[in-house]
């Protein structure tokens, strides 16, 4: 039955056919560019707190050399390449 009404209204049900996939192919479009543009707004958000992270640290390290520079109580620090930490006091004192 369904395929005497096809012969029959061949040309209709092409039409109908060609719209609905037009429309499918709107839709999947419209779809497409709307992840697009949410991948690249991910992309920026990453961008600028990345930048920010790093310019934090920047002035953290500024900060932590200016502390280090002008602190003058006679206290000689030193780091090896372990990671041990040593301090001496009054080391300039014996001569």
């Amino acid at each position: 039955m369904v395929r005497e009404f096809a012969r029959k209204h061949g040309s209709a049900l092409r039409s109908f056919a060609v719209l609905g996939g037009a429309l499918a192919t709107t839709a999947a479009v419209v779809i497409a560019a709307v992840l697009a543009l949410f991948a690249a707004a991910t992309v920026v958000v990453i961008a600028v707190m990345s930048s920010a992270l790093l310019a934090l640290a920047g002035l953290a390290l500024r900060a932590k050399r200016t502390a280090h520079a002008r602190r003058d109580d006679g206290v000689l620090e030193a780091r090896n390449l372990g990671g041990h930490h040593w301090v001496a006091y009054g080391w300039n004192d014996r001569r």
